[in-house]
């Protein structure tokens, strides 16, 4: 099979031809049709984070096509059932997050693309268990950026308990921010897009955004403020600034979202006065459930959200990865096969 391979942290990623594997016990075998990228793919490629993958390895995590095979233990009623791939490629089943409905918390984790193998391959092999049902109303092409920019904007919104008429400001309106901003309006909130491109602000503006703001140009803060403040801020870019002007923009009794991740462990200065007196709350929200993602794929079968993304080829990933960082592409880019 062709896959899109990390050799060394920082080297371009080498199309390599590999033998296609076989499941083992508790696992399918999964026929890409498309892999988004997200940009934690590139993170992994660059070892950005403090816990690092090990080279080499295929990333992505966000991978749609139907079964081919499965391994020991698991029933062949699967095969030619089309899955999705998710970053929580396993988790223990038996800890006090697992069995609250919070895998995705579990410190026995396993993330596809990054501790194992993942999508950006003609196959890949995935925990039977942690694969979730893609239903008939969404394409392949567009259930592969709501594998985990949907279901990772759609637990913040959750998390953030966004009530009807609340506004809220989303930092970063890209692949993740454009599905955020939709999910906060599905529930009622008012919502400010907030970025430093024009092309991407008029996206939110094509996708109901109440109003918008070019951090560029202006302070967010101010602007935010001056019409009315936030109770909710999501920030989805992956800047320390961007967390800081965030925190700054919002109303007594407002949440912070942290989403983002941004390289080398960054910090921001959260001032214990204010936030005591203010009723702050800060919450770190990290991707989604397999039922969240079920719930995102049901609301995108109804109609209720788009995707905004782009095809390419997986040879072409180390351009696409060029995009992403130069701020060059609108929203998503996706891998077709």
């Amino acid at each position: 099979m062709k896959a899109a391979v990390v050799t060394d942290f920082g080297k371009p990623l080498e199309i390599q031809d590999l033998p296609v594997p076989e499941p083992g016990p508790g696992q399918v075998l999964v026929r890409m049709e498309a892999s988004g990228l997200c940009h934690t793919d590139i993170h992994a490629a660059h070892g950005d984070w403090p816990v690092k993958p090990r080279p080499p390895f295929v990333p992505g995590h966000e991978g749609i096509g139907p079964v081919r095979a499965v391994g020991a233990g698991v029933s062949e009623d699967l095969i030619g059932k089309r899955v999705a791939v998710p970053w929580l490629g396993s988790s223990c089943g038996s800890c006090r997050y697992c069995v609250s409905g919070w895998e995705t918390l579990c410190e026995s984790q396993v993330n596809s693309g990054y501790s194992v193998d993942g999508c950006y391959a003609e196959y890949a092999v995935a925990n039977a268990g942690a694969v979730v049902h893609v239903p008939e109303g969404v394409s392949s092409f567009d259930a592969a950026p709501l594998t985990c920019a949907g279901v990772t904007t759609y637990k913040a919104i959750k998390v953030a308990h966004v009530q009807p008429a609340e506004r809220v400001a989303v930092f970063g309106i890209g692949g993740l921010g454009h599905l955020a901003l939709q999910y906060a309006r599905l529930v009622g909130g008012f919502v400010t897009a907030v970025d430093l491109e024009p092309d991407k602000l008029g996206l939110a503006h094509r996708l109901g955004a109440d109003e918008i703001v070019n951090a560029r140009t202006h302070d967010p803060v101010e602007e935010i403020k001056k019409a009315g403040g936030a109770d909710v801020a999501v920030v989805l870019a992956a800047a320390p600034k961007a967390f800081e002007q965030a925190y700054r923009s919002l109303n007594r009794g407002g949440r912070l979202v942290m989403v983002a991740l941004p390289a080398d462990n960054a910090a921001i200065n959260v001032p214990i006065f204010e936030t005591v007196l203010g009723g702050i709350s800060v919450i770190g929200s990290i991707v989604g459930t397999r039922q969240d993602l079920t719930e995102v794929f049901a609301l995108h079968a109804a109609g209720r959200t788009q995707v905004i993304a782009e095809p390419r080829r997986l040879e072409q990933v180390n351009d696409s990865f060029d995009e992403v960082l130069g701020g060059r592409a609108e929203a998503r880019l996706v891998f077709e096969f």
